[in-house]
Order: structure tokens, then sequence, then C-alpha cells
């Protein structure tokens, strides 16, 4: 309990299994996992993972190609970077996808939050729903399209 496990460099990778745990990346090709209540995995490199299964849990990547998964309740996915995926199956959790081509899915009483960008990278549209609403479904994934609408993705 009350670990924490950070790297730097890269090709590297940061687990932690007790409660009230953190793993931390800065470098590339990075995955840090939390198995644990309350714990916190962030990557902030390209091409990482950041999991989590604990309830009240986060993971959040700023790196482009990343990707950002929980399993327990009231926890939160979040993706900054490019091509990114945020997928959350606890209840009341909140995925979050905010790079060109992002996407998200959540499950049955979770939440999505997508943005559409241009070529350039410019925030177009932004939108956020809750699964059964809008017509989002459980377990589907969701990207926003040109015109601000959520389109289920691959």
């Amino acid at each position: 309990n009350w670990s924490a496990a950070t790297n730097t460099g890269d090709r590297s990778a940061a687990t932690n299994t007790g409660n009230w745990s953190a793993a931390t990346n800065t470098g590339d090709w990075s995955a840090a996992t939390n198995t644990g209540n309350w714990s916190a995995a962030t990557n902030t490199g390209n091409r990482s993972a950041a999991t989590n299964t604990g309830n009240r849990s986060a993971a959040t990547n700023t790196g482009n190609r990343s990707a950002a998964t929980n399993t327990g309740d009231w926890s939160a996915a979040t993706n900054t970077g490019d091509w990114s995926a945020a997928e959350v199956s606890g209840s009341q959790s909140v995925a979050a996808a905010f790079g060109i081509e992002g996407k998200a899915r959540a499950s049955e009483g979770g939440a999505i939050v997508l943005c559409y960008r241009d070529e350039d990278g410019e925030l177009i549209h932004i939108r956020a729903s809750k699964v059964g609403e809008n017509g989002i479904m459980p377990n589907t994934w969701y990207q926003l399209n040109e015109d601000g609408e959520f389109v289920a993705c691959e």
C-alpha cells in the first residue's frame, strides 16, 4: 500500500498492485499499471498505455497513439494525444479522448467525452454524453464526425 513507481526513460514500465498507489511514465513506449484502489497511472510519452483495475482510479495519457483503460467504478480514462483511445467499464465512470481521431467507449452507467479536430489539430467540436442518451450504446466505440455528431466506430 501507499506505493509509487516512476520511469523517465524510453521503453519503461511502472506497476503497482497496492492501494493508494501511483505509476508514472514520461518516456516513449512506456506502460503504467495499477490494480489497487485509489490508484493513478499516467503517461506523457508517445505509444504509451495506462491501465487501472481498481475503484476510484484514473489513467491518463498525453502522448500520441496512447490508450487509457479503467475497469473499476468511479474511474476516469483520459487522452489528449492524437489517435488515442479511452475506455471505461465501471459504473459512474467517464472516458474522454481529446486527440485527432480520438475514440471513447463506456459501459452502462458511464459517460464519454469526445472532440473533433481538423487535420491541423484545431478544436472544432466537443461533446459529452451519458450512456443511454443521445444514441450512445454501452460498450461501443464512438468518435465525433466533422458535424459534431457521435458516430460508432471500430
